[in-house]
């Protein structure tokens, strides 16, 4: 079994807030609760009530500092997919594109995922980024 669509909209609309940056997109993209993310930039992880707007503020540095560019994703097959009532659970190998400093590059990683679905919609609860190849 695979993620649906609906589980599939709000991991794409994260993609394509990192990859624009546009804070617009980030709208009701998360669950309203408690929300925990693990990241491969400092401060690593985000948790609690401030998690999301402290996580896009840091990643927002990120791009900056980092100088990073034409971010673009793919994904793999979702892995290890289950689902109990409301709660959702994936890892999604990703890979990631772009220039870091003008200079390009590849990564290659697992993207686990946890959604919590209310009135109909599903939203993250929780991610966790793991690099598993840099080129």
């Amino acid at each position: 079994m695979q993620p649906t669509p609906e589980m599939m909209a709000p991991v794409q609309a994260l993609a394509r807030f990192m990859a624009t940056c546009e804070m617009a997109v980030l709208d009701d993209l998360f669950a309203p609760n408690e929300v925990v993310i693990v990241e491969n930039f400092a401060p690593f992880l985000f948790a609690g009530v401030c998690a999301v707007s402290r996580w896009a503020d840091m990643f927002q540095r990120h791009v900056i500092v980092d100088e990073l560019t034409d971010l673009e994703h793919s994904f793999g097959q979702a892995q290890d997919f289950a689902v109990e009532g409301a709660t959702a659970y994936f890892v999604l190998p990703t890979t990631w594109t772009g220039k870091i400093h003008g200079r390009p590059f590849s990564e290659d990683g697992g993207w686990v995922f946890v959604l919590e679905q209310a009135d109909g919609r599903w939203r993250i609860r929780s991610y966790a980024w793991a690099v598993t190849a840099k080129r």
